[in-house]
């Protein structure tokens, strides 16, 4: 069945349209930011994505310069008083981020799938390898230095 399916190959412009990463038909969210069980299309399921808080943090971080910048120059043009500020600033600032949640979590899954991103492990094969490795390796250093 995976077969039958053309995965993204644009992991941004694919989640930001919020399309399932492998067939780029299918629905990834339901609701604005919950993500949907699988695929009503190709049936993958999304159990493999975790994009924890990066959309927020990334989300937070794109609007604060332009937030502040605002700020400052309402600030400064027309020197409102603070109250001003909580109803003009804080909801720019507010909309602006949750303007950007939403594309940036499809964003991240979509990347999730595409780099077969997973939960990280210790290859302990690998290390105990690498270890005899540099054993043998250090073993015929001291003897050629005899």
């Amino acid at each position: 069945m995976e077969d039958d399916y053309r995965p993204t190959t644009n992991p941004a412009l694919t989640g930001i349209l919020g399309r399932c990463p492998r067939c780029q038909r299918g629905h990834l969210f339901d609701g604005f930011l919950k993500l949907a069980p699988k695929c009503e299309i190709c049936g993958l399921h999304y159990g493999f994505a975790d994009p924890a808080d990066g959309p927020a943090f990334f989300a937070m971080s794109i609007v604060a310069v332009p937030a502040l910048a605002f700020a400052l120059w309402f600030q400064f043009t027309f020197e409102p008083r603070l109250w001003m500020h909580v109803l003009v600033t804080v909801p720019l600032t507010t909309l602006g981020a949750l303007a950007l949640l939403r594309p940036l979590k499809g964003w991240l899954v979509c990347s999730q799938y595409f780099h077969k991103a997973e939960q990280g492990s210790i290859d302990r094969e690998w290390h105990a390898s690498e270890q005899e490795r540099r054993s043998l390796s250090h073993d015929v250093e001291s003897r050629s230095g005899e």
